[in-house]
């Protein structure tokens, strides 16, 4: 069996990375219902997620969204992260909510809406070099709804022209993560609509460029452990957007609609060492909380992040090797039943004592009085919200 000293260093070790749309108003295409205490600007949206990390101790990182998150002073946004414990982590360029981008960005058949893009693209690295962050984190809404409306063959390459430009920006330990989504906007192509399309440019770009597997973008049925772990045998899985699908990309806590899945996926990220800090995998949620109260449903996906891993380091590697190798069917799906229903909730508090804070990050945070004064603090101003 796995030492448990092991399995709580590798757990205390992991760091799980909030996004800072996730935090303001936020919904689907239908509606944003507000909230209370919501952040009005980037650097409250900071504060939230130092929030999440004084409670849980493993968020030590921010996404940010651009311009979702534009301020005057990159540099003075790091520094106020840093004076709260946490740091900057992806940049996600927003090419998908202009006018401009109705028919694509990257890959629009217009060269002057390409270059804009593009152009934001490069901001997108401006701003990484301003803050430390080390991932540009892509997602293009570019496709098609109609056949005929555009080249399929003619949209791959301008989106390879795009994307080697902004790669040959990359320095120092920048790295590019190229994300893929089955449908939505686009409706009858998609011009990164799968893991094979990513891995493809991201091969072509070069190592610096990896894939990035968001757990809602893919098909019903769709094996996401085995893009994983043939993503890690190439050396080529960047990370994750974690979230839950019940339809589609429904980006519901994580962990929310199939824990199973989630367990299976780290479980493979154990085993092929993907937890270990040489493989840069990063750990994101990506989630859009529409009925339920920001800072606690983040709380909640990143404690449901850590009892999937520390199931998954459960699994006895040896027991489960010599019965792949024997050809003992059951007795390998056995083993990681085991580690799957072993209750892992007392570990994660024994290791959150020792790290110093509340064994039950969600109830701490309920006692903490923390929304209310949220709530009264920030009741003049807009609210921050992603615009839909």
């Amino acid at each position: 069996m796995p030492d448990r000293s092991t399995v709580l260093a590798a757990l205390r070790a992991q760091h799980i990375e909030t996004p800072s749309w996730a935090y303001g108003n936020s919904g689907t295409r239908f509606k944003v219902f507000a909230q209370e205490g919501i952040p009005r600007n980037a650097y409250e949206k900071i504060d939230d997620a130092a929030t999440v990390h004084r409670f849980t101790g493993v968020a030590p990182t921010v996404a940010l969204h651009i311009p979702w998150d534009k301020v005057d002073d990159y540099a003075d946004l790091a520094a106020h992260a840093g004076n709260q414990g946490i740091g900057i982590g992806a940049i996600n360029p927003n090419v998908f909510q202009e006018d401009d981008y109705r028919l694509g960005s990257v890959c629009n058949p217009d060269p002057a809406v390409r270059r804009k893009a593009l152009d934001h693209l490069l901001e997108c690295v401006d701003i990484m070099d301003a803050t430390g962050s080390r991932d540009l984190s892509l997602w293009f809404a570019d496709g098609t709804n109609y056949p005929g409306q555009d080249s399929i063959a003619e949209r791959q390459a301008r989106l390879g022209e795009a994307l080697r430009a902004v790669y040959d920006r990359l320095t120092g330990e920048q790295r590019m993560l190229v994300e893929y989504k089955l449908f939505e906007p686009a409706f009858y192509t998609m011009d990164v609509p799968d893991w094979g399309t990513s891995y493809a440019h991201c091969v072509d770009l070069g190592e610096r460029a990896k894939v990035l597997v968001d757990t809602g973008h893919h098909a019903p049925g769709t094996n996401i452990e085995f893009i994983v772990a043939f993503l890690l045998h190439r050396a080529k899985l960047g990370g994750f957007h974690f979230n839950s699908r019940f339809y589609a990309d429904d980006d519901l806590m994580v962990g929310a609609a199939d824990p199973f899945q989630l367990f299976r996926i780290m479980a493979e990220i154990v085993l092929g060492g993907g937890l270990d800090k040489a493989s840069g995998v990063a750990f994101m949620l990506d989630q859009c909380h529409n009925i339920e109260p920001k800072i606690p449903a983040l709380i909640r996906s990143v404690l449901n992040v850590q009892e999937a891993t520390a199931k998954a380091l459960l699994v006895d590697a040896n027991a489960l090797r010599q019965a792949q190798s024997e050809g003992d069917v059951l007795g390998a799906n056995a083993v990681l039943m085991d580690a799957f229903n072993t209750d892992v909730r007392p570990m994660l508090a024994e290791l959150r004592e020792d790290m110093g804070i509340d064994p039950d990050p969600i109830a701490a945070y309920r006692r903490s009085g923390h929304f209310d004064k949220i709530r009264a603090e920030r009741a003049d101003g807009a609210a921050a919200g992603w615009g839909a």
